[in-house]
């Protein structure tokens, strides 16, 4: 079996509820796990539970002196760590209301590496980053390097293509996509015509609540429609719909950092004390996207230095940047700012 169809089946597997394997190390799910399948799984009631660094470092384990400071971190197992005591340490939207939990023991991650590709599966997964180590010969099996090699090096197929039209735009038609590895679809609405000159793109993360229901707590929904109005007035571009919810963590996962913000955090501080990165999206698919329509220079629409350097790492040169700034409301101002003092976005 290649690495893409087995980690398309392990992310379905992870998010059934089910094992995996990753190198010597077999995970299972404590977001999706039930307490039966554990039962199941870790009949002798020893299986530790694996978190990222961030969440460590949200429970107060990431300065224990026998765990790993910048990696993923063991906690071992003890009576009380059941399923729910687990989902109540992994799930930040209860640390402001459940009692201590504790006593915890952190320890060392014998291979990190295998752990930081579990950890990476399971938000690939959209799953929160906690995951008991238990043994399970049957598991789907999977090596780090596939993990990794599909995170770095995306392959982008075009599955389907047709015209799109739209009010007040030119002659425009929608090319979609499939992650080879992770199964997950793409667009790529491509509007006008570019006369053989580097087009207008804009590389656009999907955001149900902002581009579909109008939320006003981002500013995606009009970064949106502002963006295909300018790529109109050009006489073409491209816009990429990517899957890449909440930056990278998933709808549920956004929805639970929204709910850690109405308690005063910022978006960077939710994202850590979910479990996960400032920012957990990657352009390599993005890159190979544009590669697979013919385009290997852009210029790009954008207030993100990430999305410069990202498509840049993957051969994509981009000739120019544009800027892409939405008027601030309300609901959305501390969101902007984080973005431009924490996330370096540009003016």
């Amino acid at each position: 079996m290649t690495a893409a169809p087995a980690i398309e089946q392990a992310i379905a597997a992870l998010r059934a509820g089910r094992a995996v394997t990753v190198g010597s190390s077999t995970i299972l799910p404590v977001e999706t796990a039930t307490q039966a399948t554990l039962d199941l799984l870790d009949a002798k009631g020893r299986a530790p539970m694996l978190i990222s660094a961030q969440r460590a470092h949200a429970l107060g384990l990431g300065n224990e002196r026998e765990a790993a400071r910048d990696g993923p971190v063991e906690i071992s197992h003890c009576e009380w760590l059941d399923r729910d005591a687990a989902r109540r340490l992994a799930d930040p939207g209860l640390d402001f209301d459940r009692e201590p939990i504790g006593p915890l023991t952190a320890i060392a991650v014998e291979k990190p590496d295998e752990a930081q590709a579990a950890l990476t599966l399971a938000r690939l997964a959209g799953l929160l980053p906690a995951l008991w180590l238990i043994d399970d010969a049957s598991a789907v099996s999977l090596l780090p390097a596939d993990i990794a090699g599909a995170v770095a090096r995306p392959e982008a197929m075009i599955v389907a293509r047709a015209r799109l039209p739209l009010d007040d735009l030119p002659p425009s038609q929608m090319v979609a996509f499939r992650d080879s590895a992770s199964g997950e679809e793409h667009v790529a609405l491509v509007v006008g015509a570019f006369d053989g000159k580097p087009p207008l793109v804009r590389l656009h993360s999907e955001c149900l609540t902002g581009d579909v229901f109008g939320s006003l707590k981002c500013d995606c929904g009009p970064q949106l429609k502002e963006a295909l109005r300018i790529i109109g007035a050009e006489g073409g571009g491209v816009l990429l719909y990517l899957r890449q919810e909440g930056r990278g963590i998933g709808l549920a996962n956004k929805l639970r950092a929204y709910a850690l913000q109405d308690r005063g955090l910022d978006t960077v501080d939710a994202n850590r004390r979910l479990g996960f990165a400032d920012d957990e999206r990657g352009y390599g698919m993005a890159a190979a996207i544009l590669r697979a329509l013919g385009i290997d220079q852009v210029r790009l629409l954008t207030n993100n230095p990430n999305k410069l350097t990202g498509l840049g790492d993957h051969g994509i040169e981009v000739v120019e940047r544009v800027a892409h700034h939405m008027p601030v409301n309300p609901h959305n101002a501390d969101y902007i700012a984080t973005k431009q003092d924490r996330s370096g976005h540009l003016a």
